[in-house]
């Protein structure tokens, strides 16, 4: 009895490796044949896709403050954990069972072709790669299976069993390994293959952007804090933050990009790219901040920024009475709902298409993405963005909305302490702080610190180069030994000092003091 039971196990877990097996070629033909539609119409996006779309907002604050801009990959590394779990029970239910695991894996391949179809700009062409992994995974499923059917019961012969289950075993072994390399040879071919059929890069890295027709303003002298360490005034395109709700980065060619501007409005206006180049485009400077971002966070990030006014293309359109807001959609299904009045103003509201003096990145939006001052990007910084509707808030929600954010997200006043770092050890003496502040629109008029319980201090503020982006300070603290608390907070240009009462990202941003906590020795 224990010997069969011990078998049976054994058989059992091989079953499990075959579903593991099959789930792996499930992905891989769907991602070779993938390479001839739309990215996200591979399984790993489109469920990734469907996920964040469903994620409650509280899951996404923990996602993004407990992996940051790894979000997305931890994601994937859960997916794909969730992934093998299923495919071991299905392997093992469709050894024993042969009909169960078939619609095991039909309705997970259901699953699938449902993520695909609902997917923004996928047809249901696009369902043809899930389908055909599908079907191949269970073709795998039962070629593999098969020897494992094939083990000796345990009323025969001990030498004849234990020849023939060795002989099963090999079988098994080798087909799966021969699978196994099969399905990564066709992945990475349909990567490879895909990657050949796109030239977006290719497109982007030849593209010359015109010269501003009105220049940034020229940066002063001291906008950078002296304090050794300091975040950089100006992000580097590599290390600016990325959030949003794109699996797979969008890959738009700028020569089939177009724009269509629509709604209450009494000329509906269509831009191409061309349209983008040929216009008289704005230079500016502008701190953009994900609402997101916890007290003392990093998801901010200031740029110069290149593009069109978007108030001369809505005075083209001419919103009518009434209308309240545009809602502006991207191309991979999200939207951003901003008061059209923030969109006429005299802010630097722009449809980018260059980030510090080279084409947008394909990540940050290429080939053309909204940046408007002094809103949260969940309500204005949409990439890849391919529509504008003039609407009313009463009549349409965009995609945060519906999910229990706000309708407007106005940036609020914060203060974060860059140098030191919260738990480092410093020497006693004289110790350098500095950090950074914002208030886009409104701007930075002064900044304090506080060390333990004492008396507010004021910092010394570096040069300001705009109210649209973020100003930087610092502090000489004379550091005696022991666990000491900074705390620091920001007075905006209306005169407003930044709030201490405590909230949560949702649902209109974070706010409070950043209190770090610093050992002196």
């Amino acid at each position: 009895m224990a010997k069969l039971r011990n078998q049976l196990d054994s058989t059992s877990a091989l079953a499990a490796l075959a579903g593991v097996v099959a789930a792996a070629v499930v992905l891989a033909v769907a991602e070779l044949a993938g390479a001839f539609f739309t990215a996200r119409a591979t399984p790993l996006n489109a469920l990734g896709s469907t996920f964040i779309d469903f994620t409650p907002p509280w899951l996404k604050d923990f996602a993004i403050a407990t992996f940051g801009t790894n979000d997305k990959a931890a994601l994937f590394a859960g997916m794909g954990l969730t992934i093998a779990v299923l495919a071991c029970i299905l392997g093992v239910l469709a050894y024993r069972r042969w009909m169960l695991g078939v619609l095991g894996v039909v309705f997970m391949g259901s699953v699938i072709v449902a993520s695909v179809v609902t997917r923004a700009g996928v047809g249901l062409a696009d369902a043809v790669p899930s389908v055909l992994g599908t079907f191949a995974g269970l073709l795998v499923l039962r070629v593999l299976l098969a020897p494992l059917r094939t083990l000796p019961g345990a009323d025969s012969p001990a030498g004849q069993a234990r020849d023939a289950r060795t002989a099963s075993r090999r079988r098994f072994f080798a087909a799966a390994g021969i699978t196994a390399a099969a399905a990564g040879i066709a992945a990475t071919g349909g990567r490879l293959l895909g990657a050949a059929r796109r030239n977006v890069l290719e497109a982007r890295a030849a593209l010359q952007l015109p010269s501003p027709a009105m220049a940034a303003p020229a940066v002063p002298a001291g906008v950078q804090s002296p304090v050794p360490g300091m975040t950089p005034w100006l992000t580097p395109n590599s290390d600016f933050y990325r959030i949003d709700t794109a699996l797979s980065v969008p890959e738009v060619s700028a020569d089939e990009w177009e724009l269509r501007v629509h709604g209450l409005v009494e000329e509906e206006v269509r831009l191409t790219f061309q349209d983008l180049l040929d216009a008289g485009l704005t230079e500016a400077h502008v701190t953009l901040t994900c609402v997101s971002n916890p007290v003392g966070g990093n998801l901010a990030g200031n740029a110069r920024w290149l593009g069109l006014p978007i108030r001369d293309v809505l005075a083209r359109a001419r919103p009518k009475d009434g209308a309240d807001m545009v809602l502006s959609t991207s191309i991979d299904g999200f939207s951003a709902s901003t008061p059209l009045e923030v969109l006429q103003d005299g802010r630097d509201a722009l449809l980018a298409i260059g980030m510090n003096g080279e084409p947008l990145p394909l990540e940050h939006g290429y080939p053309v993405r909204m940046v408007v001052p002094g809103l949260y990007g969940f309500v204005s910084a949409t990439k890849w963005v391919v529509d504008l509707e003039v609407t009313r808030f009463a009549d349409r929600k965009a995609y945060w909305t519906e999910r229990g954010w706000s309708e407007r997200g106005p940036i609020k006043t914060m203060a974060r302490v860059d140098v030191p770092k919260s738990f480092a050890k410093v020497p006693a003496g004289q110790v350098a702080v500095g950090g950074t502040a914002w208030a886009q629109t409104r701007g930075i008029t002064g900044v304090e610190i506080q060390i333990d319980d004492g008396d507010w201090v004021a910092a010394e503020l570096s040069a300001e180069a705009s109210r649209a982006t973020w100003r930087q300070w610092s502090y000489e603290w004379n550091a005696t030994p022991g666990a000491h608390y900074i705390k620091v907070r920001a007075t905006d240009g209306t005169g407003e000092v930044q709030t201490n009462r405590r909230a949560d990202p949702v649902p209109d941003g974070a706010s409070g003091w950043q209190s770090v906590m610093v050992t002196v020795e």
